[in-house]
């Protein structure tokens, strides 16, 4: 229980015997570092209860708490701010409570109130790149922290392996391929794909040219290049079963799914279950039909069916064109139907999708509501920004994307060169370093992304995020490390102290216990504003408390055996969650450094 916690109904109690009145809430804020207590009690807002004095409500409530309340030993007024102190006892009880908890500011899922978040969701026809990094490591990240917030969780993505893209790339491949596989290249199928996705790209603009130069305007040429054209033939080819068209999808869709499950791997995200376009983009025909009857969608002259949503500050959405075939969102509507019949404890689902898909889910969220389903209240679109690089944009049909894998490697590399410089692994094995090099390099790729609030766009810099000083992933492993390097040093076993030791706490042991406090508190707030931005920056600020304690406070060193018991057992708290919280980034924490 947090200090805020166990001082709320004792606030309100030493109100209403006071002045016989009741007050509903009570605001707590920090206190500042330049005034003596732990928290402080902002007396401004009871001035509508009690017309007096807010200085003087401070005193008068002060003096009822120090008398009443045995966790708070002193307290001093400035203005209308109550500032408090808490006495040891309370930490120390605190810290006997959690710290053999090894999953500390975790609370167990449920067994029903189910989340479903999807991420990922690529084409099948390019490798994953630098904007789908962003994309598995928030999906994943805010499925973690849902289950630490106490939700059952599927994590889920719906792959988009039809369409005009990989008729491009089949197209290419039947050209100009040769009979080339990721075997006989030893490239990873899904890179072997992309390649292909840009050949046809380069041959299209070669078609687009000679067409202009026959004197076509550049936008009918565009639509009559033989490529394009010969593309969408087999694009009809394939909605129509044809045998050889589906044999060839089936074959390089193949290649690029054992690509993608490698860059997965290596990324450190997974998924409990996985839709393919192929099977529902004919979802959602029935419920369209279902919402003209209840008057949810009408049909224009031409046959085509819409929902007008303008009443709701929207447009017009078409969800049925006028030959009876599905767009994107009658696709979307029956796709979020299936996942609940497939899984009816979901009671919500997370979408991680980019910010200029915001209106998209705007109207897909509505429309489902007007249909009826109560789930549709809990839908939520995890909107995130783009991933620039120093270099600028990445366009895939050009071939000038960061490709994920590459970048993986590269960030392990950037680890090593800023480790050989600083020298920090002398006396390491080669096999021990790489590990570390992967750790390190992946860590800060991962922390540089996540600490930023996901609507924000994002200037990404690997030399700058394998820093060892600053908010950094790397910066928060050192210290993870340093911490078990003082565990591997201690001279003692690590059980649990008695709650009857008393010890007189150094002020930076006490600013450090009121950080950890509040732990369980940011989960739970990550968890609600589907931000791990949250985790990462608490995170860097219980490093930094904990960096300043091991500055100022001799840890093997204490004159007092209880001392340096106490403060190894901190370290190792702090260390504890440390790991879980990084956990929850999908980030490891290496041993040593």
């Amino acid at each position: 229980m947090t200090i805020q916690e166990t001082l709320l109904n004792q606030v309100k109690q030493a109100f209403k015997a006071l002045y016989s009145k009741e007050i509903e809430t009570v605001e707590f804020q920090a206190t500042r570092k330049d005034f003596e207590g732990d928290i402080t009690v902002v007396t401004f807002p009871m001035l509508r209860v009690i017309k007096m004095n807010p200085a003087q409500l401070g005193e008068d409530l002060g003096k009822y708490l120090v008398e009443n309340v045995a966790e708070v030993k002193d307290f001093n007024v400035v203005k209308g701010f109550l500032n408090l102190v808490i006495d040891d006892s309370f930490y120390i009880n605190f810290f006997n409570n959690i710290k053999a908890n090894a999953t500390y500011g975790f609370v167990e899922p449920a067994k029903d109130d189910a989340v479903m978040v999807e991420y990922s969701s690529p084409n099948t026809n390019k490798p994953l790149h630098l904007g789908h990094i962003r994309n598995n490591l928030l999906g994943y990240s805010v499925a973690e922290i849902l289950k630490a917030s106490g939700k059952k969780v599927y994590k889920t993505q719906i792959i988009n392996d039809r369409g005009i893209h990989i008729c491009k790339s089949m197209l290419a491949w039947e050209r100009f391929g040769n009979g080339e596989t990721p075997e006989i290249t030893g490239l990873k199928g899904d890179k072997l794909v992309g390649n292909y996705y840009v050949k046809f790209d380069q041959e299209y603009k070669k078609e687009i040219a000679d067409l202009v130069a026959q004197g076509i305007p550049e936008e009918d040429a565009k639509k009559q290049a033989p490529m394009l054209l010969e593309a969408q033939e087999m694009l009809r080819k394939w909605e129509a079963g044809d045998e050889e068209t589906v044999a060839l999808w089936k074959t390089m869709n193949g290649w690029v799914y054992n690509g993608f499950d490698v860059t997965y791997k290596n990324l450190g995200v997974d998924f409990d279950n996985l839709y393919y376009e192929s099977d529902t983009y004919l979802l959602g025909k029935e419920f369209v039909t279902e919402g003209l009857k209840t008057g949810v969608f009408y049909k224009k002259e031409d046959g085509s069916v819409w929902c007008d949503l303008t009443e709701d500050g929207l447009d017009e959405k078409i969800v049925l064109r006028a030959d009876g075939t599905a767009v994107y969102m009658t696709q979307d509507i029956g796709t979020a139907i299936q996942r609940i019949k497939d899984c009816p404890d979901v009671g919500g689902m997370v979408y991680t999708v980019g910010n200029e898909q915001d209106y998209h889910f705007k109207v897909l969220f509505l429309i489902l509501k007007k249909l009826g389903f109560d789930w549709a209240k809990n839908l939520y679109h995890l909107s995130y920004g783009m991933v620039d690089l120093p270099s600028g944009k990445m366009k895939s049909r050009e071939g000038t994307v960061v490709d994920a894998d590459d970048l993986i490697v590269e960030m392990a590399e950037t680890a090593k060169e800023i480790s050989q410089e600083l020298g920090k692994l002398d006396g390491y094995t080669e096999a021990e370093k790489e590990t570390i090099y992967n750790t390190i390099g992946l860590g800060a790729l991962k922390y540089f992304i996540l600490k930023v609030d996901p609507k924000k766009r994002i200037l990404f810099d690997p030399k700058e995020s394998v820093d060892f000083q600053g908010n950094t992933g790397p910066f928060i492993q050192y210290t993870y490390a340093r911490i078990q390097a003082i565990l591997r040093k201690a001279e003692f076993s690590n059980d649990i102290m008695s709650s009857a030791v008393e010890i007189a706490l150094h002020p930076k042991e006490k600013e450090l216990l009121k950080q950890l406090q509040l732990f369980p508190e940011v989960v739970q707030n990550a968890a609600t504003n589907h931000s791990p931005a949250l985790i990462a920056n608490y995170t860097y600020d219980l490093v930094k408390e904990f960096n300043s304690f091991y500055q100022n406070v001799s840890i093997l060193g204490a004159d007092k055996e209880s001392d340096k018991i106490f403060r190894v057992q901190l370290s190792n708290t702090v260390g504890n969650t440390i790991k879980n919280a990084f956990s929850l980034l999908g980030i490891n924490v290496p041993e040593r450094m």
